[in-house]
């Protein structure tokens, strides 16, 4: 049976979490295949874990892990990836700019495509974070020509086969389209609502934001270059033991 674990890292978002479970809890009513959330708690220290524990506790279907420190968010999926079973993987930021209800629009391309990845339309965020994300993501697909119109978009759900397949590094999560596209995978491209924030504040700024995928793009490249990948043509198994004779 298909199963999804929609995970959901949380650094200090105690102000949206609320909110946020509220908007799961009318999703995984409208889920066409059993879904659970895990959620993943990369070190906050404003309460967030607390509320977490709660939440988990006193719900079916949610489930945590916590992190022992704030490692980043690539660190906090790839540890979310690591912890699930189910036959797919999705993921949201906790920050309520995107809604989970609509990862319902992905499921029609499923098994089809291996990844499905949101497009934010009408984005509700500042200027500097607009102007940036536009330079970063043109920059991206001048270099890697992945085609991937918004690869940061917080709304996906991937085949876990191949989650689990992905090389991770230290700003993988700017590049999960490409490296699911690295191992053959089709992505699937599908446009979503934005929101302005509904509380809390942003964890990038400028620099981060525009110097860190500049910065990781080159190193995508360099690593893409050298991705070992094959295809078995043939194999045989000899399921006859060898005995050997004690003298």
């Amino acid at each position: 049976m298909q199963s999804l674990t929609v995970l959901v890292p949380v650094y200090n978002e105690v102000d949206c979490l609320v909110r946020l479970t509220e908007a799961l809890d009318a999703f995984l009513l409208q889920s066409p295949m059993a879904t659970e959330i895990l959620f993943i708690n990369d070190g906050s220290t404003d309460g967030s874990l607390a509320l977490i524990q709660t939440i988990c506790h006193s719900r079916s279907g949610y489930s945590y892990i916590s992190l022992s420190q704030n490692h980043g968010l690539s660190t906090a999926i790839k540890a979310g990836i690591d912890h699930c079973s189910s036959t797919y993987i999705g993921y949201i930021d906790a920050d309520l700019q995107t809604s989970p209800m609509d990862l319902l629009l992905f499921f029609e391309h499923l098994p089809q495509y291996q990844m499905v990845n949101g497009i934010r339309m009408h984005r509700k965020d500042t200027f500097v974070k607009k102007i940036s994300s536009r330079i970063a993501n043109g920059f991206r697909r001048r270099m890697i020509q992945d085609n991937i119109a918004d690869t940061g978009c917080p709304l996906k759900i991937m085949d876990a086969v191949y989650a689990r397949r992905v090389p991770f590094f230290d700003g993988m999560h700017r590049f999960l389209p490409a490296l699911i596209q690295l191992q053959g995978g089709k992505v699937k491209q599908v446009p979503v609502q934005h929101f302005e924030r509904y509380a809390g504040t942003s964890k990038y700024h400028l620099f981060n934001r525009l110097w860190g995928p500049l910065n990781d793009t080159f190193a995508f490249r360099w690593m893409r270059k050298r991705y070992i990948r094959y295809t078995v043509a043939e194999e045989f198994v000899n399921q006859k033991a060898v005995r050997h004779e004690q003298v």
